[in-house]
């Protein structure tokens, strides 16, 4: 496992465990991150990602791409909850706020770990 990861475990129904890895953050290692450096995933609840910018059209455009990949990514459409805009006008912030929150399983990659792993099931 590579530093810096942990793993958590997914108990199924069928009484199996899957375990996927995760960042310290607690979303999958290889969870497509936001290309900005003001863009960023937050913390529980519901798992905020973030887009600020001073231009909402720019940071609207951003985060419908980073859904994109994503939903590529996952292997199927990423649960928002809410969308939520705020914004800042403390000097030298980016003025718009933007967050999608976000179901924590599917940033976790919990839908696409089980799908690997009912696919290895059948083809045993």
């Amino acid at each position: 496992m590579p530093p810096g990861c942990v793993w958590w475990t997914l108990d199924c129904v069928s009484e199996e465990t899957i375990q996927l890895e995760l960042n310290d953050s607690g979303v999958a290692v290889d969870l497509p991150m936001p290309a900005n450096q003001r863009d960023a995933i937050q913390e529980v609840p519901y798992r905020p990602v973030e887009f600020r910018d001073d231009d909402l059209p720019s940071a609207l455009e951003r985060a419908a791409s980073w859904l994109r990949q994503t939903q590529d990514w996952l292997g199927e459409a990423v649960d928002v909850i809410a969308i939520h805009l705020d914004y800042d006008d403390t000097k030298g912030s980016p003025y718009y706020n933007l967050k999608l929150l976000c179901n924590d399983e599917d940033l976790a990659g919990v839908p696409r770990v089980v799908r690997e792993h009912e696919a290895g099931i059948t083809r045993q």
